[in-house]
């Protein structure tokens, strides 16, 4: 399918939304339309008698009825705010650079260049139209949407006007892709993008878009809590006939987008079309050091209070160490000598910040702003500041739900601190076996085989019951810390980011956030093997000179002797899950830990 042939599919299937939308006007306007006819029936002494004035009545309450509800359902469908992704809007005057690629991009193209550009924490790129008036920005109150992130000093309120003001949708570009990609690769993967700009300037599909935006904004007015039976009960019915016609325009609708997306790659091929299929191995190789670095490096620090600050730069970090690892990457840090995309910013720094922090929102549900409890973090300070913290957080929390199951301070005390936290007593609670029911000696003979596997199950319920105690007792403790915890700050609907770059977050309600939750609650498993590693990684940093690093793939590590201690984490599951501390002891032995020494906590 062709250029022509992609467009022309749109432009049918936009028609038939929009002779959807008619038919819906003419359904709303034919109740009036037969008052009509028997009123003027009347007038000129066709109609007459007393059924003919009955039947004037009823048709005229009833089209009065049906108009006063379609008004309602249109009113709504047209101020009802259509849903935007929260991004972080570029200035022309903070980017100009970028702006003239991709004017450049559309003018190769042929077709109308974005109206503006916006960056997403994602790795994905798209149009958005925000030529809706609901998304103009409200007058600046003096302040900033979200304060604390640095050097954006441009105002974006009269270029967001004016792009509300034309046709054009918006370019939003993931953010990481600027930071991993070269220029000529960024160009080349948003050549597909900026060409669907042409069928969304076409009048039948901008128009058909409206309508279907519209109802799907209606649909979620409606679903809002609402206080009040009436309110409650128009809203029903708003919902209901959006719905009705969501429905018949679900087709007409898909088809008309995928009209859109093979003009749109048709009309691309022309421009670096070879070098585009390189690229996109890089948006292939972006989205997995995206992923591995939120989960496992900023995830970690979010839930510490702490937001990396510099998330887009750690993706090149991130992905350099995959390419030295991996060797289906091998080849690709060659790269990192031409000119990186962000290089079109004249501040990289500070919207790699303003991203960050929208990323935290979005993904955790941190607070809009900076603050004592929620700080940015740099790469250099993640160690100390995150890794440090978190393992004796948690080995403090740990030590505090020993305590409330009972479980004695230390089996061995020492004169330093004949009370403190040791490592011994985890591993004690954990290993030691209640006396085993009454059982003869003949059962325990090594050659019969029935009788080994119930002593191997017995011990097996003991490491597990006491691991599941100790696993409940902490994911209560957990949850009452979360629930006693500060909610996000509510953002307010301002101009945005020391003059105006600041992520569009008036558009959501902290209700739902965070949007995309990277990892479901962890389980009581997942907690106590995660406070038992901190409380061993902690007894290695205070008797045996280990420190704590970052990992760009994995997160928080130990480092002993400078190399990082890849084989703890087995070791600790096997504790935990049969209660058998050989492998570990044997670990604390070759490493040279001291379990009995008590250790610093928070």
């Amino acid at each position: 399918m062709g250029v022509e042939a992609g467009a022309q599919v749109a432009r049918s299937r936009a028609l038939a939304v929009l002779r959807i939308r008619s038919r819906a006007l003419a359904v709303a306007l034919l109740p009036a339309a037969v008052a009509v006819v028997l009123l003027a029936g009347g007038s000129t002494a066709h109609f007459v008698g007393g059924g003919w004035d009955l039947a004037r009545w009823i048709t005229s309450a009833a089209a009065l009825l049906v108009l006063l509800a379609a008004g309602v359902v249109a009113l709504v469908v047209a101020r009802a705010r259509p849903a935007m992704s929260p991004t972080v809007p570029i200035a022309e005057e903070s980017a100009p650079d970028l702006y003239h690629l991709v004017r450049d991009l559309a003018d190769r193209l042929g077709v109308p260049a974005p109206s503006a550009i916006a960056l997403t924490p994602d790795c994905d790129s798209w149009l958005e139209d925000r030529t809706h008036r609901a998304h103009a920005l409200p007058p600046a109150e003096g302040r900033d949407e979200i304060s604390g992130v640095r050097g954006l000093s441009t105002a974006l309120q009269g270029q967001h006007r004016r792009a509300t003001a034309t046709a054009s949708p918006v370019l939003v570009i993931g953010s990481p892709f600027l930071w991993w990609m070269r220029v000529a690769e960024l160009r080349a993967v948003l050549a597909p993008v900026v060409a669907g700009t042409g069928p969304s300037a076409h009048p039948d599909i901008a128009a058909a878009r409206r309508f279907v935006r519209g109802l799907d904004a209606a649909v979620a007015v409606a679903a809002a809590p609402r206080r009040g039976p009436v309110p409650r009960a128009a809203l029903a019915g708003v919902g209901w006939a959006s719905r009705l016609l969501l429905r018949s325009c679900r087709v007409h609708a898909a088809e008309m987008e995928r009209g859109v997306a093979t003009a749109a790659a048709e009309r691309a091929q022309a421009v670096d079309y070879g070098l585009r299929i390189v690229a996109q191995e890089q948006v292939g190789l972006a989205y997995a050091g995206w992923d591995r670095l939120l989960t496992r490096v900023a995830l970690p620090a979010w839930r510490m209070g702490r937001w990396p600050a510099r998330l887009d730069a750690g993706v090149v970090a991130a992905l350099t160490e995959l390419s030295r690892r991996d060797r289906l990457a091998e080849g690709f840090t060659s790269r990192l000598g031409e000119r990186p995309a962000c290089d079109l910013l004249e501040e990289p720094g500070a919207v790699d910040e303003a991203a960050s922090l929208l990323a935290a929102r979005l993904f955790h549900g941190g607070p809009a702003e900076p603050g004592p409890d929620w700080a940015p973090v740099d790469w250099q300070e993640y160690p100390e500041e995150v890794v440090d913290r978190k393992w004796r957080t948690d080995a403090a929390r740990l030590h505090r739900v020993l305590d409330a199951l009972g479980v004695h301070r230390t089996t061995t005390p020492t004169r330093q601190n004949p009370d403190g936290p040791t490592l011994s007593r985890v591993i004690t609670h954990l290993t030691t076996a209640q006396p085993p029911a009454t059982e003869p000696a003949a059962e325990a003979e090594p050659e019969t085989e029935p009788d080994d596997e119930d002593e191997y199950r017995d011990d097996e319920r003991v490491g597990s019951e006491r691991s599941e105690s100790l696993a409940a007792g902490l994911s209560a403790e957990v949850a009452r810390e979360e629930a006693a915890a500060p909610t996000a700050a509510r953002p307010a609907p301002a101009a945005g980011l020391t003059g105006g770059q600041g992520p569009d977050t008036a558009l959501w309600d902290d209700g739902t956030l965070p949007l995309f939750p990277l990892q479901p609650p962890r389980t009581g498993r997942e907690l106590l093997a995660d406070h038992v590693t901190a409380m061993v990684c902690c007894a290695a940093m205070d008797t045996a000179g280990a420190t704590p690093g970052l990992d760009w793939l994995d997160g928080p590590s130990l480092l002993l002797n400078g190399e990082r201690a890849a084989d703890l984490g087995p070791r600790v599951l096997t504790l935990i899950e049969t209660g058998d501390p050989t492998p570990l002891q044997a670990w604390l032995h070759t490493t040279g830990v001291r379990p009995e020494k008590p250790v610093r906590l928070v």
